[in-house]
């Protein structure tokens, strides 16, 4: 429903592939990162499971999705373009540069003193920098779209805007089940284990919530259009980041954030989408050589996640 409902709604709106699905499809199919963050802060006052949720998603997104959308593709192969690699790019390495420094700014000017370690209270305020940016990021969409009908000669008319609309909504209500379920879980198997909720919001939360962007990209991927189904990549991380995370702590009045556990993750994703950058930049397209390297790299991630649970290392506190 969520795939076909952004299609119809973008193909009726005249959006580039791009915009689409960085915007459409990203933003609904991330649904379930804010639903998650939400329902985690508000429901079992657990911040840590939406943040372990939203960095877990990404990393998720940026090495799993386009190596699957790949192998799955028109010759194995997803081709890439210019607005992807410089525009959107750039803009989601700008997402995570802005949510560390937001973490900085609460560790440096409003320490939590009653918790131990280097950890800081994220106030509504600082909440707003990542929102304002992704005003930005939306403002820019925008022009992109203005640009692109404006150089459209056919238009369609036989979508029922109301209906897509509609059906977009269900689908969005059929998700946000499915996280309060996936939050429930992860709270019970940390309990259960006696681990961190965070370690389980990295993995089990994180893969869940990324099943919609999953189906979103190999669907566009399987049509042919590799631009949407790599946008959507882009614009998930870019919202879940600059979104999700900030709405989280809106609703709950602030969050303490933890910040020994939040700089190693957001340092292995910044690896992750440089790693991603670099193989999606040759030839301007992501080969079947290239989607095993991301997998391989995805494998990494996790074992060092189990060897954290075991204790065999200790990054993360």
């Amino acid at each position: 429903m969520l795939v076909q409902a952004s299609d119809r709604l973008g193909a009726y709106y005249g959006l580039p592939p791009i915009v689409q699905g960085a915007i459409i499809a990203a933003v609904g199919s991330s649904f379930p990162e804010l639903s998650s963050i939400v329902i985690a802060t508000l429901r079992y006052q657990s911040f840590d499971i939406g943040v372990g949720a939203v960095v877990g998603s990404a990393v998720y997104n940026i090495l799993i999705i386009p190596a699957v959308s790949a192998l799955v593709g028109e010759g194995q192969r997803l081709a890439s373009n210019r607005d992807l690699v410089y525009k959107e790019a750039q803009f989601y390495l700008l997402s995570i540069a802005v949510l560390v420094l937001t973490f900085s700014l609460a560790v440096i000017y409003s320490p939590a003193t009653d918790t131990a370690g280097l950890n800081g209270f994220v106030t509504r305020s600082l909440a707003l920098i990542p929102l304002g940016l992704y005003g930005l990021y939306l403002f820019m969409q925008y022009h992109d779209t203005l640009e692109h009908r404006a150089g459209l000669t056919a238009v369609v008319n036989d979508v029922s805007p109301a209906r897509e609309w509609l059906a977009l909504g269900g689908s969005l209500a059929v998700i946000l089940v499915g996280a309060e379920l996936l939050v429930r879980a992860a709270v019970g198997l940390g309990d259960a284990f006696g681990t961190s909720p965070f370690l389980w919001g990295l993995t089990v939360v994180a893969a869940g919530t990324s099943l919609p962007d999953t189906f979103v990209s190999v669907a566009a991927a399987r049509q042919g259009n590799a631009p949407m189904s790599l946008a959507n990549v882009f614009g998930s991380n870019v919202f879940a980041l600059l979104v999700a995370l900030p709405v989280g702590i809106l609703v709950a009045g602030g969050a303490v954030i933890n910040f020994e556990e939040v700089v190693p993750m957001m340092s292995f994703l910044t690896g992750a989408s440089v790693v991603f950058f670099a193989v999606l930049r040759t030839e301007m397209a992501l080969t079947r050589g290239e989607s095993y390297v991301l997998l391989a790299t995805y494998a990494l991630f996790i074992a060092w996640l189990v060897a954290e649970s075991l204790g065999v290392t200790g990054v993360l506190g």
